[in-house]
């Protein structure tokens, strides 16, 4: 069975992560019709199941390459916010953020410590806060 599949799918694209935001969005609105009861909503969600199928076992390789690499500049920038967000707030007991007032280059410091200066490696802004 295992050595079909291997079979099957070689030479085809398979999944990436433009497929993986396609289905985490189906299961979304799968959940919102759920709970809003709107039955009008199953056909695109079949149409988006549909659309993850046919760029999975598609053989046109450039193309959907293409595709994810558009997508990638899109949300490249997102997740990286994202990821950021959740740093900060993992380290927000013994760190504290601050933005540079001439580079805005964001600096981490550790809390507890009064008013301190704290100069910007990047620009040698030197400025006081609280921390």
């Amino acid at each position: 069975m295992m050595n079909f599949l291997r079979r099957f799918m070689a030479g085809r694209y398979g999944s990436d992560q433009l497929n993986n935001a396609f289905l985490l969005l189906g299961l979304a609105l799968i959940f919102i019709e759920w709970l809003t009861r709107w039955t009008w909503m199953g056909m695109f969600i079949l149409a988006l199941l549909f659309l993850c199928y046919f760029r999975m076992f598609s053989r046109n390789i450039q193309a959907r390459y293409a595709e994810n690499q558009k997508f990638m500049r899109l949300w490249g920038p997102i997740a990286q916010r994202l990821h950021q967000a959740s740093l900060r707030f993992a380290d927000r007991k013994t760190h504290r953020y601050f933005k540079c007032p001439q580079c805005k280059q964001r600096l981490r410091v550790p809390r507890g410590r009064g008013k301190i200066s704290i100069t910007c490696p990047h620009c040698r802004e030197q400025f006081i806060r609280k921390t």
